[in-house]
């Protein structure tokens, strides 16, 4: 058959079919939209498959309604998944106008962390170490020092050094140093 390269050929063939395969479909399908968008649906089917036709093997019609189990049992899948996505999201609260103010929030303030902790990826390791006891695990620098068995002064330079370093890339929050107000 030659349905897509001749339309006449594609009409005749639309017109001697099309009320048998919706008489096929409605005793499968109770949604009588459903069941005119799938009617349409086996035919454009049977257009794209029409090299698949042998005559020897049946005639037009059982042909289409092959086609048409095809068309019915994808649709049928479709629902059944369509079921699932709806069922797992079933009882859940939808995001509304505040949420997602508070989502873009936060994904704004993950970015300036990310771009933050790739800053720090390129600090010395020992700079580093210190930095995120102190801006990140929240400890003292002398609890930071006490960590990494350095000396206190030793850990207050580093610490300088790496927020220097950074810049305004990663601003750590205000940090207590024992002695100072």
């Amino acid at each position: 058959m030659r349905l897509n390269e001749d339309p006449v050929a594609l009409e005749a063939f639309y017109r001697r079919h099309v009320d048998a395969v919706m008489r096929f479909v409605v005793r499968r399908v109770s949604d009588p939209h459903l069941a005119a968008d799938l009617t349409a649906e086996v035919f454009l089917a049977a257009m794209g498959s029409a090299h698949t036709y042998r005559p020897g093997k049946g005639s037009e019609i059982a042909w289409l309604y092959g086609v048409a189990r095809n068309v019915i049992a994808a649709q049928q899948r479709k629902t059944v998944r369509e079921a699932r996505v709806t069922s797992r999201i079933a009882g859940r609260r939808l995001m509304d106008d505040d949420d997602l103010s508070r989502m873009e929030e936060r994904i704004d303030a993950e970015r300036r962390m990310r771009s933050a902790l790739e800053a720090m990826r390129e600090l010395p390791e020992g700079e580093r170490a210190v930095l995120e006891l102190v801006a990140i695990d929240q400890l003292t620098v002398a609890e930071a020092a006490e960590a990494l068995g350095i000396r206190q002064v030793t850990a207050r330079v580093r610490l300088h050094r790496a927020r220097r370093a950074l810049g305004d890339v990663a601003s750590p929050p205000a940090v207590y140093v024992e002695g100072q107000a």
